[in-house]
């Protein structure tokens, strides 16, 4: 058999294709095995390595990003570049946009991962049973992961530190359109391998843009025990479609933040305006703007006009029209969309039920706040949302790892198994029974 691939692999390649699968497929492909292969290996090693070598590795990651920024700046420029040649929409550009503050970031989050206490090996709850046995559990690497992404290159260092201080080796295949600004960043985590003396397998970054990588990844069982895809409904749903792994996803930000009749004005202008316009194309940017009718005119007065001049397109019911020059009619369509551009819904509700009824229907399970000085009003709200995160009087744009003292985040989950939320260290490990005897059989 060509290229010595494993019969499985061929069959997801073969299956349904109208076109002869070509030789460059079969290379790729078969890469992709032996990248599995080596992580496999690897995070045996990772599973044991000491936390003292695992710091080091982060540190020295950080510091060769930090020693790199113009670099890799530059190869960012490229990406860029490319990306406008192709048209691509503003909320793209914007996650694949690297800064010197983006990059200092990097460094500074690789940094506080380092300093995180070390959860793999950690036992607890462990108690003598009637029988004689000790039970507990321990607290273990899930082994290895693989990460497809697109844009934000800052996810390529993200990824590489929480899974190197969780003792997992990840495979990273990021978006073509960050390939150089990827690769810049592979480097510097290379450096930081070999300065602890890690298998340079630790952290594997697919250099191939060919879609058949993707599908090959998605494939191997045997060797990744998780996806993590973040990107697109497209990508989140090719993702959850063709893989034989377990997806670790979310698939929409469709975020809330519900002006509740109680609320402080002077806070609900700032919420408002935070939670849209800091930035655009992220996850936890708000979508839809919940007033009150009560406080109505004082606040979209206010909030309408900050919003027209940040160029922020109004999609409203009836009333906001009323209220909000130049706001359209929201269609049905929009209060369900993630629009990651300058667009934002509103709704006048009369209350609380009708707030909590609307991002029931309407919500993506990610993020949605509340403001109001009402004490009962917050704890039903914070208790009635099912998101992954759910917050009071703070803007939307705090989901995020980094925000929440992850240190970083690997991806923000909206699964209800194993994890949810910002995804961290103890996102990125499970626990196992361990049992202690002393010659102890079973009656």
């Amino acid at each position: 058999m060509a290229y010595g691939l494993n019969p499985k692999y061929l069959k997801s390649l073969i299956k349904n294709r109208e076109t002869p699968i070509n030789d460059s497929e079969f290379e790729v492909v078969d890469e992709i095995r032996r990248i599995g292969q080596a992580a496999r290996a690897t995070a045996r090693v990772l599973a044991s390595a000491p936390t003292q070598q695992k710091n080091l590795a982060l540190v020295s990651i950080a510091q060769a990003i930090e020693n790199e920024a113009g670099r890799i700046l530059d190869e960012n420029a490229i990406d860029l570049e490319r990306a406008r040649s192709l048209r691509l929409v503003e909320a793209m550009l914007d996650r694949l946009e690297l800064t010197p503050a983006r990059i200092a970031a990097m460094a500074t989050g690789l940094r506080q991962v380092s300093a995180l206490p070390d959860l793999i090996g950690e036992v607890t709850g462990l108690g003598q049973q009637p029988s004689g046995i000790q039970v507990g559990r321990m607290r273990v690497p899930l082994g290895v992961i693989g990460m497809i992404y697109e844009s934000r290159p800052n996810v390529t260092a993200d990824a590489a530190g929480l899974c190197l201080k969780s003792g997992n080796a990840v495979i990273l295949r990021g978006g073509s359109e960050a390939t150089h600004s990827n690769l810049a960043i592979a480097d510097c985590i290379n450096q930081g391998l070999l300065a602890a003396d890690l298998p340079a397998a630790s952290v594997q970054v697919i250099k191939t843009t060919d879609r058949a990588a993707v599908g090959a990844l998605l494939q191997m069982s045997d060797n990744v025990d998780v996806i993590i895809p973040r990107g697109g409904r497209g990508l989140i749903e090719r993702v959850s479609a063709e893989s034989r792994v377990p997806v670790l996803k979310h698939l929409d930000g469709n975020c809330h933040v519900f002006i509740d009749a109680h609320a402080d004005v002077e806070k609900a202008v700032a919420i408002g305006f935070n939670a849209k316009c800091r930035r655009y194309g992220i996850c936890g940017a708000m979508e839809t703007l919940l007033v009150a009718e009560q406080l109505e005119e004082p606040v979209l007065t206010r909030l309408g006009a900050m919003y027209a001049q940040a160029g922020v397109e109004i999609r409203g019911c009836p009333r906001t029209r009323e209220l909000v020059p130049g706001a359209i009619l929201a269609t049905e369509e929009d209060w369900g969309t993630e629009f990651l551009a300058p667009i934002l819904a509103v709704r006048i509700v009369a209350n609380v039920d009708e707030a909590i009824e609307h991002i029931g229907r309407y919500g993506s399970g990610h993020t949605d706040a509340i403001v109001t000085e009402n004490l009962q009003t917050s704890r039903r709200f914070l208790r009635e949302i099912d998101s992954s995160s759910v917050m009071v009087n703070a803007s939307t744009q705090f989901a995020d790892g980094f925000e929440y003292g992850l240190g970083a985040e690997i991806g923000i989950s909206t699964n209800k198994l194993h994890v949810r939320g910002p995804v961290g260290l103890e996102g990125l490990t499970i626990q196992k029974f361990i049992v202690i005897g002393d010659g102890t059989v079973r009656a």
